[in-house]
């Protein structure tokens, strides 16, 4: 017999599966969710909610494959400095584009895992490793690595496209 995919069903000792209540990433659900609107944010709005935060996720190629850690970050002049042990497997391509560096996607944001509300940014941008010894020793005083202190490298993305949603409550609010 096909089994309706839109329901979960759970298997009994001797019989056909039989429905199971829906399961949610949140948990049962009680009430229907709010109703939500996203809100487009200008790159410059986008950038400043960025710096609100000291997390997100490095998005990188790795053996031609996506691949995504979290790290710690500030804003820095217009550019992402970040600190993170995978410099080494993101910096080893080479510099494909004449030196520009490697096409990184770097996101952040601070979502409430009850409401659903808050923001999310994206910046997609060129990676370089930082060289430059005062901006090595002022980078590190203001960054605290995830890992070992001992096996991280800092590395600079300069954003060419920066996006950013706002998520409130249909009615305007924010929590």
């Amino acid at each position: 017999m096909p089994l309706d995919n839109a329901t979960p069903r759970t298997a009994t000792a001797g019989g056909p599966a039989e429905p199971s209540a829906p399961l949610h990433a949140d948990g049962p659900r009680a009430a229907p969710p709010e109703a939500r609107r996203s809100i487009a944010l200008d790159a410059s709005e986008a950038l400043r909610l960025m710096s609100t935060v000291s997390l997100g996720r490095l998005v990188f190629t790795r053996r031609a494959l996506p691949t995504v850690r979290p790290v710690s970050h500030l804003l820095d002049d217009g550019h992402i400095v970040i600190r993170t042990p995978d410099a080494a497997a993101l910096l080893t391509r080479g510099l494909p584009d004449g030196g520009h560096g490697v096409v990184v996607a770097y996101e952040a944001g601070a979502i409430d895992p009850g409401t659903h509300l808050g923001w999310s940014v994206s910046v997609t941008g060129y990676a370089l490793p930082v060289e430059d010894a005062a901006d090595l020793e002022r980078y590190r005083t203001l960054l605290r690595p995830l890992g070992s202190p001992h096996s991280d490298r800092l590395v600079r993305i300069r954003p060419e496209l920066v996006t950013g949603v706002l998520l409130v409550r249909q009615d305007g609010g924010a929590d």
